[in-house]
């Protein structure tokens, strides 16, 4: 079997023994079937519902997304147009993620349930990143080029979460469920809220200190709500001391 490729008249063939190997081969010289164990290995170490191999093989969205990525990805670094982006419908009509072949993805990625998940044509994905369902990696406006987020090392960016535009999430980060990220994120940060704001940075991780363990603890999040309303009333407390002060000396000086 052969797909041609009209813009250099060339021919590729599918069955040809280097051609899924390379579509996971990675810095460093990695096979493709140490690549798929590691895959499968992430699923154990972050999803605790994970029992078995089979399981895992048959029915995880997110991995079979990542493989079909793979594929989509080598045709699309050899200049195919129409190929990759017909896999990558594919994979998106299969598990209901949608990657863009043009994507960069790092090592270690887990998609957790997955549905929902659009990842933009120059997002970037560092290693051992963690996306929920309906997150966005996107961009804004129409312009060309870089227009999608770079996403650090060890990032967890939670459930309809949305990325937006072309920025860095810094590394050991996490974005909370819902939050809508419009600009650049530092290392070692924790964004919540529409628009998303940084509301905890180079705070604690587990045993105080970062040990290399990626935080998936995305419902330990701060309320910058919550925190504004209790700052509120903090300071009418503060008020009305104040003005039980000034009564009182009204008072003293009336008599």
């Amino acid at each position: 079997m052969h797909v041609s490729r009209v813009e250099s008249r060339t021919t590729v063939s599918v069955g040809d023994s280097g051609l899924f190997v390379d579509c996971f081969h990675k810095r460093g010289g990695e096979n493709m079937f140490k690549r798929i164990r590691e895959d499968i290995q992430v699923v154990f170490e972050r999803d605790p519902a994970a029992r078995s191999m089979w399981e895992v093989l048959l029915c995880y969205p997110g991995l079979h997304a990542i493989w079909l990525h793979g594929i989509s990805h080598w045709f699309y670094k050899r200049g195919f147009i129409v190929l990759p982006r017909m896999i990558s419908n594919w994979g998106r009509f299969m598990t209901g993620i949608e990657i863009h072949p043009g994507a960069t993805i790092g090592k270690g990625l887990f998609i957790d349930h997955g549905t929902g998940i659009v990842i933009g044509e120059t997002a970037e994905i560092g290693d051992n990143v963690t996306l929920y369902q309906g997150v966005t990696l996107g961009g804004t406006g129409k312009e060309k080029g870089k227009r999608h987020p770079t996403i650090g090392d060890n990032v967890v960016v939670a459930s309809g979460a949305k990325v937006l535009g072309s920025f860095t999430v810094g590394e050991n980060s996490k974005i909370g469920a819902g939050s809508v990220v419009l600009k650049e994120v530092p290392p070692n940060s924790t964004v919540v809220g529409i628009p998303g704001q940084v509301v905890w940075h180079n705070g604690k991780k587990i045993n105080g200190n970062f040990t290399g363990a990626i935080d998936l603890e995305h419902n330990d999040l701060p309320d910058p709500v919550n925190e504004m309303m209790l700052c509120m009333q903090r300071n009418m407390r503060k008020m009305e001391k104040r003005i039980d002060q000034l009564e009182e000396e009204l008072k003293k000086n009336d008599n």
